[in-house]
């Protein structure tokens, strides 16, 4: 099994890597193979990161050769995906976003159909837009046919939409609790997933 983590933060070792970090680490432990990928450089690469439409339908050839492609094949093969954004004016990072306008090809193909997916973001403040920006991670997700999970686990509690924390992201114990519990969950829905589908 295999989970990719998207760090979309222009930080490579940042907030919100520190959070995927313990997403991973917890679904480590629950058997399965995992990666981060940091989009801000994987976008750096490209001659032009954003999505300009020159072709409709997409036919990726904007991309072709690239790290972009190459983070495109990853995500292709992996069960669980965990999204991952600071707020940036109430949403997700510029980053992030450009990653995902240049995913209509993978969106046509329904390459993320039926993969399950979360979130952790993180905030300056307390209600500092954790949860509209959450609420863009879903947005990305749904549009991609993505199956959403919360940060609730069966031996724990229901969770809610995702991992919200306040920065600094380390002095956060009860986000990182909720990272603990979001990586058992991920892992836990893509076996269930796994086994129906073997079934």
């Amino acid at each position: 099994m295999l989970i990719v983590g998207l760090n979309g933060s222009p930080n490579k070792n940042g907030n919100t890597r520190f959070l995927l970090e313990k997403v991973m680490e917890s679904a480590e432990s629950m058997g399965a193979d995992t990666v981060i990928l940091d989009v801000n450089e994987i976008m750096n690469s490209l001659r032009n990161s954003f999505c300009v439409v020159c072709s409709n339908p997409c036919s990726g050839k904007c991309y072709e050769g690239t790290k972009l492609e190459d983070a495109f094949e990853l995500l292709k093969k992996a069960d669980g995906i965990v999204l991952g954004s600071p707020v940036y004016f109430g949403t997700v990072t510029a980053q992030l976003k450009a990653f995902f306008d240049k995913s209509r090809k993978l969106r046509n193909e329904k390459a993320f159909y039926n993969k399950v997916a979360a979130g952790v973001t993180v905030g300056g403040s307390k209600y500092g837009g954790q949860e509209t920006t959450m609420k863009a991670l879903h947005d990305i997700m749904l549009i991609h046919g993505m199956i959403v999970v919360g940060d609730g686990f069966i031996d724990d509690d229901c969770g809610h939409h995702g991992v919200c924390a306040q920065r600094a992201a380390e002095n956060d114990d009860f986000a990182i609790k909720r990272a603990k519990i979001l990586g058992k969950r991920i892992v836990d829905v893509c076996k269930r997933i796994n086994f129906s589908d073997k079934g």
